[in-house]
C-alpha cells in the first residue's frame, strides 16, 4: 500500500485523473491525502470535490480543510461579500446535490496523521510554538464549531478577519479560534512567537533567484526579515520531529526539508500537480496546462 499526498487541485479536476494514472493508483491498496483546497479557480471544481467525497467516504483517501475550502462554506452560509469574478464554486452551490457535498466538508478536518509514520498534513502550517500535541487539540477546537449546528452562524459573524494575529495560550472566544483556522489555512510567514504576516504571499527573491539557476537553497535565502521568516524554518520550532506535509504556498514550490514537504507546486497556475508517495519518498509529477494568470501587482506611481 502506498499513500500519496497530493498538492492543491483548485478544480483541476483533468489534471488530478492525469495524476492518478501516471502513479497507477490502486483503489482500496493504495491511499489519497489531499492537502486541501480541492476546489475553486480551476474550470472542474465540482468533479474534484464529488472524487474527494466519494474516495473519503469509501476510505481511499483523507483531507484537510483549505482556504478556498472554507470559501465555499462561507458562500453557502450566505456570506457573499467574499465572492470573487475567479471563483468556480457556482456549479458546485447550483448542483442538485450541494447539501449533501457541503455538509460532508464541513465535517473534514484541519489536521491528519499518519497512523504508522511520524506524519500529519495540514493545508498551510503549524506555528512554530505549538506541539504535533497541541496541534491536534487547537485543531479539535476549531473543528468542534465547523461542526455543530451552528456553524453557518459561526462562518458568518465570527470565523473571517486578522486578529488575533498572535498566539497565546490565555486566548480565549472568537479570537482564539480565528487564530487557530488562519494559521493552519493561510499562514505563510510568522515571527518565533507565532505571529502572522497575512500580507507577504510570494517566495523570498533569493529562493527564486537560486531555483531558476539550480543552486543550493539555505534557510537565509528563505528569510524576508529577522523577525519574519517561512513558519517552519524556526530553529525554535516544537513541532520539528514530525514530517509536515502542507499546501497553500504556490510560489513556494517543491521543498522537502526541515522537516517539511511542500506540494503546492502551482497546477492551477501551469506548474504542476505533485503526489508525494510516503513509503518510497518519492514526488510524481506532471505538467499542467495553465488555467489561471497569477496576478501582477502594478508599482505605485511616485510622488512628484
Amino acid at each position: 500500500m502506498a499513500t500519496y499526498i497530493i498538492g492543491d487541485l483548485q478544480g483541476c479536476f483533468d489534471e488530478l485523473e492525469r495524476l492518478l494514472n501516471h502513479i497507477d493508483y490502486r483503489p482500496g491498496q493504495d491511499q489519497l491525502w489531499f492537502v486541501g483546497d480541492v476546489i475553486n479557480r480551476g474550470p472542474k471544481s465540482l468533479e474534484c470535490l464529488r472524487f474527494v467525497k466519494h474516495a473519503c467516504e469509501n476510505d481511499h483517501a483523507q483531507m484537510v480543510l483549505g482556504n478556498h475550502d472554507f470559501h465555499l462554506l462561507a458562500a453557502y452560509a450566505g456570506l457573499e461579500k467574499y465572492l470573487s469574478k475567479s471563483d468556480t464554486i457556482m456549479p458546485i452551490l447550483e448542483s442538485e446535490d450541494v447539501d449533501e457535498l457541503v455538509n460532508w466538508l464541513r465535517m473534514q478536518p484541519l489536521l491528519v496523521s499518519h497512523e504508522v509514520y511520524d506524519a500529519v498534513m495540514v493545508h498551510a502550517g503549524i506555528p512554530p510554538q505549538w506541539s504535533i500535541d497541541q496541534a491536534k487539540a487547537y485543531a479539535k477546537e476549531a473543528e468542534y464549531h465547523l461542526q455543530n449546528d451552528d456553524w453557518q452562524t459561526f462562518l458568518r459573524e465570527h470565523l473571517f478577519g486578522n486578529q488575533a494575529d498572535r498566539w497565546c495560550e490565555s486566548l480565549q472566544g472568537w479570537q482564539r479560534i480565528r487564530y487557530i483556522v488562519n494559521a493552519f489555512v493561510r499562514m505563510r510567514y510568522c515571527d518565533a512567537e507565532g505571529k502572522l504576516d497575512f500580507q507577504q504571499k510570494s517566495s523570498p527573491e533569493k529562493y527564486l533567484k537560486k531555483m531558476r539557476k539550480h543552486q543550493a537553497v539555505t534557510a537565509e535565502d528563505l528569510k524576508i526579515s529577522d523577525s519574519m521568516q517561512p513558519w517552519f524554518l524556526w530553529n525554535t520550532r516544537k513541532n520539528r520531529d514530525t514530517q509536515i506535509f502542507f499546501g497553500h504556498w504556490s510560489t513556494l514550490g517543491a521543498i522537502d526539508g526541515y522537516g517539511i514537504h511542500a506540494t503546492d507546486t502551482g497546477c492551477l497556475w501551469g506548474g504542476q500537480l505533485t503526489a508525494y508517495e510516503l513509503e518510497s519518498k518519492k514526488r510524481h509529477c506532471i505538467d499542467c496546462p495553465q488555467q489561471r494568470k497569477p496576478k501582477v501587482k502594478k508599482p505605485k506611481p511616485k510622488n512628484m
